[in-house]
């Protein structure tokens, strides 16, 4: 029998926010393995007895990046980690995009601003800065030329905690044709969702958002797709060596989809809005955890 750990936060009196959680678990259960949910900072857990961890819903990792990469190490020394501890390394810094923007694929126009570095803002049109490390729209904002001194305020902010800004153009076919997330399991599309604008004019970048408002099914053009795999064929070490990946595409100025990010770390699944979903994963895990490559 296969033992599997699913990692995720503790949500401490809070219920959790990942909804999938016991549903996959209980899936994995029914198909003959032993199914854990673990907290990845749970200084009792053995990882080294399962055959298998899956990160999926470490969602508090951002703001403890430090610690969670050191476990993400840990953990890849003594279990099969999913996604890989290299992958993830690598995933949790947004500097990516501009490896991808290199490698040909397109993506959302993006210029950072470490701590120390002078700060020129776009003067001719609305723009968004974000950190480089971050979840669930943390830290980002939406502003116009004129609100440079409180998109100043952000990044001195930013920097005084020791966080590299990211500064792209909004683009205004999110209000129109949202955001879509491409989710791939296995090696393969397992299904695609639409959400609408997280990030509205004049909300305080420090506010909570909500991160995927009106979330809906969605069929992806063949443009999204070909976006998509280009995206997932530019990651170190390529494609083959994922069990999950999300790829959030909008549409650019011209209406082509451009990958804003790439989740490689602990995206939300969406299985409660596709259901028929759950066997493929199931069984994409049973066959990772049982996998000697």
């Amino acid at each position: 029998m296969s033992r599997i750990a699913l990692a995720t936060y503790d949500p401490g009196a809070e219920p959790t926010k990942d909804s999938d959680l016991a549903v996959l678990a209980q899936a994995l259960r029914e198909a003959g393995a032993g199914a854990d949910i673990r907290c990845w900072d749970d200084p009792d857990a053995d990882w080294g007895a399962y055959d298998l961890v899956v990160i999926r819903s470490t969602w508090d990792y951002s703001w403890r990046a430090e610690e969670f990469a050191a476990w993400v190490e840990r953990a890849g020394r003594v279990t099969r980690l999913a996604n890989p501890p290299a992958v993830v390394r690598w995933n949790t810094d947004k500097r990516y995009l501009g490896e991808l923007a290199a490698a040909g694929v397109p993506t959302v126009p993006t210029r950072y601003i470490a701590p120390g570095e002078s700060a020129e803002l776009p003067a001719d049109h609305e723009y968004v800065i974000k950190p480089t490390s971050g979840a669930g729209a943390r830290f980002a904002a939406r502003y116009t030329p004129a609100e440079h001194e409180t998109a100043a305020g952000q990044l001195t902010r930013m920097h005084t905690e020791g966080f590299t800004a990211m500064v792209q153009p909004y683009l205004r076919g999110i209000d129109v044709t949202g955001e879509r997330a491409l989710q791939f399991f296995g090696g393969s599309l397992l299904h695609a969702s639409r959400k609408g604008a997280v990030l509205s004019s004049g909300t305080p970048y420090d506010a909570d958002k909500v991160a995927h408002p009106g979330l809906e099914p969605w069929q992806p053009t063949e443009a999204e797709l070909d976006v998509a795999e280009k995206a997932l064929s530019a990651v170190p070490g390529g494609a083959p060596g994922l069990l999950y990946a999300r790829v959030d595409l909008v549409d650019g100025e011209d209406g082509q989809p451009l990958v804003m990010e790439l989740e490689l770390v602990e995206p939300n699944l969406f299985l409660f809005l596709h259901p028929t979903s759950l066997p493929r994963v199931t069984r994409a895990i049973l066959r990772a955890a049982t996998s000697r490559d």
